[in-house]
């Protein structure tokens, strides 16, 4: 507990300054996931779920922590560079993990529309002692404190983060683009919040992009809670451009009511050290979920994408499709486990994951895992880990297109139809485009973007 026990002292030290700048609600469970993370500690590679991923040593730098919630000085008129050619968003921005409150002149326009409808959106922290009833009723309800230390000890530390609530049958029809910035002259940690609940029969689409502006060491602990009424529509992208000194841990819960639709697509084109955990409850019948993710990872880069889907009732569906390419000696992981609980006839539930080693040193472990109580279901799971393939590789090369192309357009079309589950076609476009210049050894910045480095 060596590298816990810095953080054990931080919080016994600064609990009261950590409430100080933060809603009681978020208080309230406070002091109980500290006691929690301090039995479990950070996660070992001797548990299975974390065999392949080395939790502890990420923690083990001195990282700075805004306990007092200290505003930043930047302002969107500074970050309001990344643009996605031919879409248009309502943009909100969290600076390592405080809400940044400076909307512009046209989200203003926009939040006041919409406000009418009754829907709400900006700081968790300050929605959270706004509307203390609503956000108690959901806040630390999907996440799973008890048996994860990452997420007890982000519920310990975590003061604010980014709030979406849609009502009753209200359809959000721009897209809500978070951008996660990450910016400090010292190496930096962030623990944030998001909180999105979507009553019956409504609809919402997520872009969530990370992105750092500084040279330094950072890690991310962010810890996504979403709830998905009767009926209703949720879209969640996620883009991971940042850098190699990047330690990245997201944890995204979702509960889904009856006859909701889900969809989760993440991508990590590039990054030093990521851990995704996704876990997704289908709570009432005919709800469906479609998982998606693709990780391109080169030098010494790791990408873990770890998920779990809890078939509680009948009659729902549930599809996953995530692909690696790892070049040099990066590593990729994926675990995804599928659990179809006694009654919960009906289900139908498929599981893909497919990848591309290009050199020997990378390495890649897939484990797909189904674990079904019921005998009337339709579950399929499947795994595969390989090399280019030198026959398609010869046919193009035989046709005039050299080497170094050919095997782009090869990967390309090896992640293409995980791309075409991105149902914003300006964004999936702009994936393409992005993945394209990965491979092609390019890691530039999204255009017109000036808050990426390298």
């Amino acid at each position: 507990m060596e590298i816990e026990q810095s953080y054990i002292d931080i919080y016994k030290e600064f609990a009261p300054t950590l409430k100080a700048n933060s809603a009681e609600v978020m208080n309230r469970n406070r002091d109980e996931a500290f006691a929690r993370f301090e039995a479990l500690g950070f996660p070992t590679q001797k548990m299975e779920n974390y065999r392949y991923t080395d939790v502890r040593s990420r923690f083990a730098v001195n990282y700075g922590m805004n306990l007092r919630q200290v505003s930043c000085p930047l302002s969107p008129s500074d970050l309001v560079k990344c643009n996605v050619p031919g879409i248009s968003t309502h943009l909100f921005f969290v600076v390592n993990d405080t809400f940044l409150s400076c909307p512009s002149a046209t989200l203003a326009r926009d939040m006041e529309e919409l406000m009418e409808k009754g829907v709400l959106w900006g700081s968790l922290k300050e929605h959270a002692e706004k509307y203390p009833e609503l956000v108690a009723r959901y806040y630390g309800k999907a996440a799973d404190v008890e048996n994860d230390g990452l997420v007890a000890f982000n519920a310990a530390f975590a003061q604010d983060g980014f709030f979406l609530y849609v009502p009753k049958n209200v359809v959000i029809e721009k897209p809500v683009q978070l951008i996660n910035v990450m910016h400090a002259n010292v190496d930096m940690m962030a623990n944030s919040r998001n909180l999105i609940i979507l009553e019956d029969g409504a609809q919402a689409k997520f872009l969530v992009c990370a992105h750092t502006m500084d040279q330094v060491n950072f890690l991310c602990n962010r810890v996504t809670e979403v709830f998905v009424g009767k009926g209703a529509s949720y879209e969640q992208y996620k883009l991971e451009q940042t850098n190699y000194k990047m330690n990245n841990f997201g944890s995204l819960f979702v509960k889904q009511e009856a006859d909701s639709h889900v969809i989760v697509n993440e991508s990590t084109l590039h990054n030093g050290f990521t851990r995704n955990n996704i876990r997704v409850d289908l709570d009432g019948e005919h709800a469906d979920t479609l998982l998606c993710g693709m990780a391109i990872a080169d030098k010494e880069e790791h990408v873990d994408n770890t998920t779990f889907i809890n078939h509680n009732v009948p009659n729902c569906q549930s599809r996953e499709l995530y692909k690696y390419v790892a070049d040099d000696s990066s590593v990729g992981v994926f675990a995804g486990r599928v659990l179809v609980k006694e009654g919960a006839q009906k289900t139908e539930a498929y599981q893909s994951c497919k990848n591309i080693c290009l050199t020997k040193d990378a390495h890649i472990y897939s484990k797909p895992q189904l674990e079904i109580y019921a005998d009337d279901v339709k579950c399929s799971h499947g795994a595969t880990t390989g090399q280019m393939d030198d026959t398609a590789l010869f046919y193009m090369r035989a046709r005039g297109i050299s080497e170094k192309e050919a095997k782009m357009l090869l990967m390309l079309a090896f992640m293409d139809d995980v791309i075409e589950k991105i149902s914003v076609e300006a964004l999936r476009s702009k994936i393409r485009l992005l993945v394209e210049k990965r491979f092609r050894g390019e890691l530039s910045k999204c255009s017109g973007c000036e808050i990426c480095k390298e």
